[in-house]
């Protein structure tokens, strides 16, 4: 009986902790503004937050221009290409009072921030990925001043980027598609649709301008739907395909380019739905260890290993980033795409390559997107920071699938030959990830 006292208090504290996991709710799971996240209150060190810091000692400056302001400063700074220019004309920005078919919303992108400016906005908007935050927004007054900085948004921009089911409930970026008016305002009652790299293709896009060429594939971009409960989808689809030239539907000359590539859309679709899975898989897993931890102390157990539960609450946050990570269940394409900017060619030649000249950014767009699936953001310094425990579980399922030990087919797609030559690459431009697969770094043998 003496024995039983001692141990109920510890079963009894395991149990209400084991509860509160299994039963709260995906925001309550989520909890990002508390421990161990604390996102509101932590100092983040995104690419923007460090452009921020050089500002404010002095040893950044932007240059000021009358029609577009800090854009094409910041831009430089950070590294974004002009040719990643994708204009989207629905009222979904804030800023929608200047937003119209007339004049676009125009945002520009890398592998780390995606920027908003828009004709007559007073900021630029800024989502920059945190290696431990994921999303943080920023917004940069338009207004000519003697020294420019970001301003940090931790409440506003999350009422729209802080979702179950846009953003995964973590603070995070979105593609979405809808049913926009002449006027730019999207028919809610149409509905809509979150976009990504496993959407069907005739489901993007909508409220979007689209160009280059996409052959017998149908999207919902350039096009203004009617008032109507039923419209026509099919003429609407045929209206707005394989559009090259922009300047019959706006002013182009105020944009930085006269295009909104197909390519750079598909890669913001993709590369939003994969920063969301990176944050999440973050986030969950360091929480898990968090509570993982606790229960063990509770118990006067060892801290590891984990429970059974915060390990498999661990898979259930890192598998879907896997099959993100590789493609899974990537919408096939049935055409050839081709855009119409320097896009595609300003990707590829960031690398890194092989030494046979391989890399992951290598585009195919023939039947997917790109010619050796393995996504290129395992080179980000969001994938490289994941806490030990989803990196180790993210390695080790990438190292079975490309090993050819797991058949289910969510990787079906991957031939032989993509998981041989996928190896081959890593082993040259990845000696982190090469070692921890056991690869021969150096060599392709």
């Amino acid at each position: 009986m003496s024995q039983w006292m001692r141990i109920l208090p510890r079963l009894i504290v395991f149990a209400l902790l084991t509860s509160a996991v299994a039963f709260s709710s995906p925001r309550q799971q989520a909890g990002y503004d508390a421990p161990p996240i604390n996102y509101s209150k932590s100092k983040p060190t995104d690419p923007v937050a460090v452009l921020d810091a050089r500002l404010a000692s002095g040893r950044s400056t932007l240059d000021y221009e009358a029609q577009h302001g800090y854009l094409k400063a910041v831009l430089k700074e950070l590294d974004i290409p002009a040719s990643s220019q994708s204009l989207v004309f629905s009222k979904t920005s804030f800023q929608r009072q200047w937003i119209s078919p007339r004049s676009p919303r125009a945002l520009y992108f890398n592998d780390d921030v995606y920027l908003g400016w828009v004709q007559g906005g007073e900021v630029l908007e800024v989502a920059s990925q945190d290696p431990q935050l994921g999303s943080v927004f920023y917004t940069m007054s338009q207004e000519h001043v003697k020294t420019a900085r970001f301003q940090r948004q931790t409440d506003s921009c999350l009422q729209c980027h802080d979702s179950t089911g846009l953003t995964l409930g973590v603070p995070g970026v979105t593609v979405r598609s809808l049913y926009p008016g002449a006027d730019g305002q999207p028919r809610y009652s149409l509905g809509g649709f979150r976009t990504t790299y496993r959407s069907p293709f005739e489901e993007r896009w909508g409220g979007w301008y689209v160009t280059g060429c996409h052959g017998e594939l149908r999207h919902m971009g350039n096009v203004f739907f009617p008032d109507d409960p039923n419209p026509d989808m099919k003429q609407l689809r045929d209206k707005g395909a394989n559009l090259s030239d922009l300047s019959r539907r706006f002013e182009v000359e105020p944009y930085l380019t006269d295009t909104s590539d197909i390519v750079a859309l598909m890669i913001l679709e993709y590369q939003t739905a994969a920063h969301n899975l990176i944050t999440r898989a973050n986030h969950e897993t360091r929480l898990a260890v968090a509570q993982s931890d606790e229960i063990n102390r509770a118990l006067g157990v060892p801290l590891r290993p984990l429970t059974d539960g915060s390990r498999r609450r661990v898979g259930y946050a890192c598998e879907p980033l896997v099959e993100a990570l590789l493609f899974s269940e990537e919408a096939p394409l049935k055409d050839c795409v081709k855009g119409n900017s320097t896009f595609a060619v300003d990707f590829e030649k960031r690398g890194p390559f092989d030494r046979q000249g391989r890399s992951l950014r290598q585009f195919d767009l023939t039947k997917r997107m790109f010619k050796y699936p393995l996504s290129y953001l395992i080179y980000s310094k969001s994938f490289a920071e994941l806490p030990p425990e989803a990196r180790e579980y993210v390695s080790g399922r990438l190292k079975d699938i490309l090993a050819g030990r797991d058949a289910k087919k969510e990787f079906a797609h991957l031939t032989a030959a993509d998981r041989q030559a996928i190896q081959e690459i890593v082993a040259d431009t990845l000696p982190s990830l090469a070692a921890a697969w056991k690869l021969p770094t150096g060599s392709n043998k």
